[in-house]
């Protein structure tokens, strides 16, 4: 069965999340529908506390927010000043007892909390020996009764939140009312992402960009270690000593649509047919009419010219595109590369050398593995290259240059489209290269041209959307999935395993074609499916030999390969065809497109929850 997409045509063109609102609307209603819109970060348990004429009010409850919408459907809250969280457990099991927001021993603060207190456990000890008493098990309630005892002696709620971040150690991004202080909530940031939005008469903080788009477009993104206090006309930044801060407004022009579903099933199919536009973006303003790439935010060309080697740092879907990055330095610029899990790279001790370069890639910007790594090249004096997705991320504030990838907000925790403009960026940054070191036999004006043709054919290729619906239709009683390729398409055939696996909850064995037979044969029986990426022409040959072992052994075949083949044709049990570049790169990176939408029909048609996959979350800001 052949599946081929029609010819191209021109297309026109938290971890966990924090809410708080300050302002004339119900407060309660507000930061819940704000954590509506970060559903995307991942979570297993949400509150809201508000503040109410005669203390405090507050309601939690584990599972989706649905459970704890029936409660303030029940209790129905009015406020002026409202916190909420959505949380994914760290410490703790998700129950109603550890979700966020927490009190202090007096019940008069309550505090939410993304992030992990380190020395929480000494705290509390500590604690107890004083005489409080704990709730539930995480450590954020231990940083809420280190903040209620500060909370003394003549002190604002801002003062007491300077004097309990000098006693606790870790990352954290805190938001906290008080009784006593009606109409305010005071924020901190330390490591954790935290952003706040102004209003007209009214003020608000959250984890993410589109929990503030339906109130207001004026942002501010803020620094690491900083406090902000808030009411519906008052807005201060400082530092952790107290020390009045300048901040910068960002104003955000994504439409609100943008963090929606805009009439898709899923935030996932959204973003699948998302990157067309997501390249034509990515690629605006970096290729010239004289077909020259132009990388603003990169470094000098003195400085690619000194450049002896390259390690990229990334972790998940981040680094299988750092992969396709090596292949794209080694080849083009005979560049050596090497790709490094974030997670692995700080306690690897890592060979560093001052010519050499550390690109760290990153959605949010704000991953905890990466940061580490980042910091411990930044002790060693390592130049750092960032490619991220968000505008004032950490990682894109703390690298020496960033190449922002521009693919808009990202909703879905399986990636897709940051993993399409990702390798898009490394593509950008290997021409760009190899034109400042005058690369031989590196034809860079044909590989600009098939660059900016990328986005058409990309669009082209989602045109075998219903036919893969069928086709998944079909394999959905599959229990082991290969992804199997050669070169590119291995590197690929990393990230479709991770998507199958991510939603579909399917086991995959993914490895070189040519290391099957080196012991992943062992698992082919029949009922196996094995899909194989084929786009690359210099090896078909030996793929059909290993679609040839595959079969012998009573495993399925589904092949990904170019228009221009016919040499699967009747060989494989299913092929679908894609669009034909003249960079056998840029192939790779178009095959990747089918097996995104395999993995979400598969998912789809299992019903199984696709935006948010079970155990999993969209920013991982802990080790």
């Amino acid at each position: 069965m052949v599946f081929q997409a029609p010819a191209a045509y021109v297309r026109l063109t938290p971890v966990c999340g924090i809410a708080g609102y300050a302002g004339p609307k119900n407060a309660a209603e507000v930061v819940y529908d704000q954590l509506k819109r970060l559903e995307y970060r991942g979570y297993d348990s949400a509150g809201v506390a508000f503040q109410t004429p005669t203390g405090l009010g507050l309601l939690k409850r584990a599972g989706r927010l649905n459970a704890l919408r029936s409660l303030m459907d029940e209790e129905k809250p009015e406020a002026s000043t409202a916190i909420a969280h959505s949380r994914w457990a760290t410490h703790g099991a998700p129950t109603d007892r550890n979700a966020h927001p927490h009190y202090d021993q007096s019940g008069r603060i309550a505090l939410l909390h993304n992030g992990i207190i380190e020395n929480y456990l000494e705290l509390k000890e500590e604690l107890i020996r004083r005489g409080h008493t704990f709730q539930s098990e995480t450590d954020t309630e231990v940083a809420a009764h280190v903040l209620g005892e500060e909370y003394r002696d003549g002190r604002i709620l801002e003062q007491a939140m300077q004097a309990a971040i000098k006693r606790l150690r870790g990352a954290f991004a805190f938001v906290a009312i008080s009784t006593e202080e009606p109409g305010r909530l005071v924020a901190a940031r330390s490591a954790s992402p935290l952003v706040a939005g102004l209003g007209e008469g009214e003020n608000m903080v959250a984890s993410d960009i589109p929990a503030l788009l339906p109130y207001t477009r004026r942002v501010v993104i803020l620094e690491n270690d900083r406090i902000v206090s808030l009411t519906r006309d008052e807005f201060r930044v400082t530092d952790f000593n107290g020390h009045p801060k300048e901040y910068e407004e960002t104003l955000i022009d994504w439409d609100v649509e943008a963090a929606e579903k805009g009439g898709y099933e899923h935030f996932m199919i959204k973003e699948i047919h998302e990157q067309p536009d997501v390249i034509h973006r990515c690629l605006a303003g970096r290729i010239g009419d004289d077909l020259r790439v132009k990388i603003e935010g990169a470094f000098s060309d003195s400085v690619w010219q000194e450049i002896d080697r390259v390690n990229i740092i990334a972790c998940g879907t981040a680094f299988h595109a750092g992969l396709m990055g090596k292949r794209f330095f080694e080849d083009l610029l005979r560049l050596p590369t090497d790709c490094f899990y974030s997670s692995e790279f700080r306690y690897s001790d890592p060979l560093l050398s001052p010519r050499s370069l550390a690109i760290f890639i990153s959605q949010s910007g704000e991953t905890a593995d990466s940061l580490a790594a980042l910091r411990l090249c930044q002790r060693n004096r390592i130049r750092t290259l960032g490619i991220v997705n968000v505008v004032g991320s950490s990682i894109a504030r703390e690298c020496d240059r960033v190449i922002y990838t521009q693919a808009g907000p990202e909703i879905s925790v399986a990636s897709t489209k940051a993993y399409t403009a990702q390798t898009i960026v490394l593509m950008l940054l290997a021409l760009h290269i190899a034109r400042v070191r005058e690369m031989p036999g590196v034809d860079l004006n044909r590989m600009a041209e098939e660059l900016r043709l990328m986005g058409d054919r990309a669009q082209t290729v989602l045109e075998l959307d219903d036919d893969i619906s069928a086709l998944a239709k079909s394999l959905i009683d599959t229990k082991l999935v290969f992804f199997l390729g050669r070169n590119a398409d291995a590197s690929v055939g990393l990230e479709g395993a991770l998507k199958l696996k991510e939603i579909a909850y399917i086991a995959t064995q993914e490895c070189p074609a040519g290391e099957m037979k080196h012991g992943p044969l062992a698992l082919i029986e029949p009922g196996v499916l094995a899909v194989f990426g084929s786009t690359d022409p210099r090896v078909r040959e030996k793929v059909v030999s290993n679609i040839k072992e595959v079969q012998a052994r009573g495993g399925t075949i589904l092949a990904i390969t170019t228009d221009d083949d016919s040499s699967l044709d009747g060989v494989a049990e299913h092929v679908l065809k894609i669009p034909a570049t003249r960079s056998v790169h840029l192939n790779a990176i178009l095959s990747a497109i089918p097996m995104q939408m395999l993995a979400y029909h598969m998912a789809r048609h299992l019903g199984c929850e696709i935006d948010q996959p079970r155990n999993l979350a969209k920013s991982v800001t802990v080790e």
